[in-house]
């Protein structure tokens, strides 16, 4: 059985979750290897682009030291496909409580997605392990200070508009890592089959995270 505590730690100490999102299934592993290259432990591979379960497995397979987990999970049958698949940690755009129980109940870290202070107590009080706040753009780094004032010292990783030019913004006002898509992953270099410019693009972005919590 996965270990949760043991993954949020490794998300923790990384700084970076990389929303790996519509890469084609004969891509996902050498860009998921890239991208682990890069500095990157923590891939998420989205639920919501075809055959992801398959692409959960084949990197879980080829990277056994990465931390492989699901994104754009809303449903607890589609958190059980992709935990079978080898998904360490589940993440959700929003609070889906069947979700978060068995995801507790398979000892897997569970992220759900949150943005109101009701959403985050409800996400606590049936088990989170950590809080997505998503979509981190639409109300900025100061929201994160908001949840937290009243909560207490809950783990927030926000995502979604989250870039290497803000990534301090959010690191200073209390995130303990940051989720990225395109702003870590180069979809050019992709399509290009540039791996080498995937992995130099995703070692800028965590560059910047480690300038950011440094400063």
């Amino acid at each position: 059985m996965t270990d949760s505590r043991a993954i949020r730690d490794r998300i923790v100490e990384s700084g970076v979750v990389a929303v790996l999102r519509g890469i084609d299934e004969d891509r996902i592993v050498p860009v998921a290897r890239a991208i682990y290259d890069a500095g990157v432990d923590a891939l998420e591979i989205t639920a919501d682009g075809t055959r992801a379960s398959e692409q959960i497995a084949a990197v879980d397979r080829e990277l056994p030291d990465a931390v492989v987990g699901a994104g754009t999970v809303l449903d607890a049958p589609t958190a059980q496909s992709v935990i079978d698949a080898g998904a360490e940690f589940v993440v959700s755009p929003s609070t889906d409580v069947e979700t978060i129980t068995l995801c507790n109940r398979q000892g897997v870290l569970s992220a759900p997605g949150i943005m109101t202070p009701t959403e985050a107590v409800t996400a606590m009080e049936n088990g989170a392990d950590v809080l997505k706040l998503f979509p981190a753009s639409t109300v900025g780094p100061g929201h994160i200070g908001a949840i937290r004032g009243p909560l207490g010292e809950v783990d927030v990783i926000p995502t979604g508009g989250v870039s290497a030019d803000n990534a301090a913004e959010f690191f200073d006002a209390g995130a303990v890592a940051v989720g990225a898509g395109s702003a870590l992953i180069d979809y050019d270099a992709i399509a290009d089959d540039d791996m080498t410019q995937v992995e130099e693009s995703a070692a800028a972005f965590v560059e910047a995270v480690e300038s950011a919590r440094t400063d």
